[in-house]
């Protein structure tokens, strides 16, 4: 891996060059799989890419080929039913480790894994179709 990839800061890009210790889980050329330190259920893992970007938008394309079906096999090794997997962007959205990485959370019960209250925690509200249509105008002029 040319040495552009990764931030020397970065403590992923140090479990990815080995020089921080980690549990893998599952790696490939392009990604690597580890469980969190500071889990929230059994089995809790990150899945990273190994490629130091911030967000997703300034990852290459070529290292998010293998992220979903990794999460997915992650996912089957807990053994549980229900999970989350979860990605943020920036630190208003809650992202704390300025490297892109998904989580993995698998929720055996209403007490562990991502614990949300749909009213408190995902503030929907109704949107008119001509709101919707804007949106999608927008985002498509975007794309």
């Amino acid at each position: 891996m040319a040495a552009h990839q990764l931030d020397e800061k970065c403590i992923f890009c140090s479990i990815i060059k080995g020089a921080t210790p980690s549990m893998k889980v599952y790696e490939t050329e392009h990604s690597l799989a580890f469980l969190d330190i500071s889990p929230v259920s059994e089995g809790h893992t990150q899945i990273i890419p190994k490629y130091h970007a911030v967000t997703l938008a300034d990852l290459p394309d070529e290292y998010l080929h293998d992220i979903l079906p990794i999460a997915k096999k992650v996912a089957a090794a807990t053994g549980a039913q229900n999970y989350n997997i979860l990605q943020n962007n920036g630190k208003l959205a809650f992202q704390h480790v300025p490297h892109v990485h998904f989580h993995v959370i698998p929720k055996t019960t209403e007490a562990d894994g991502l614990v949300i209250d749909v009213d408190t925690n995902w503030p929907q509200r109704a949107a008119k179709k001509e709101e919707l249509q804007a949106t999608l105008d927008k985002m498509r002029s975007k794309m």
